[in-house]
């Protein structure tokens, strides 16, 4: 079986629910955990997990977070300068993000994650 990347904040609650959703369908041997507000993705990764999920990166802001209202909230950026905010402030960053066999979906709701396992 090949590898589930799940892009995990374990304070979140959808996140927590969608770990569980594929732990119980994929053994933990075939489950990567990335913590993605501690192992920060890179631009280079961030630019390929959009193109996996198929959208632009204005879908994957959080745009409800205190740091985007009070720091980006009405401004305009270009796709690479979203990539770099999303970079320099992951809390920003959609979750939980999960990949399996060069597909992705986000796990809002956790069940949209039955859709690649």
């Amino acid at each position: 079986m090949s590898k589930v990347t799940i892009y995990h904040n374990p304070r979140c609650g959808k996140s927590r629910d969608t770990l569980k959703l594929i732990q119980e369908k994929v053994s933990d041997d075939d489950i990567k955990v990335i913590k993605y507000l501690e192992d920060v993705p890179s631009e280079g990764e961030l630019k390929d997990i959009l193109t996996i999920l198929g959208i632009n990166a204005e879908d994957l802001v959080r745009k409800n977070e205190k740091v985007w209202k009070e720091n980006f909230k009405g401004m305009d950026f270009s796709e690479e300068e979203l990539i770099k905010v999303m970079v320099q402030n992951p809390k920003l960053i959609e979750r939980p993000i999960v990949i399996k066999d060069g597909k992705a979906v986000i796990g809002r709701p956790p069940e949209q994650v039955h859709s690649i396992l």
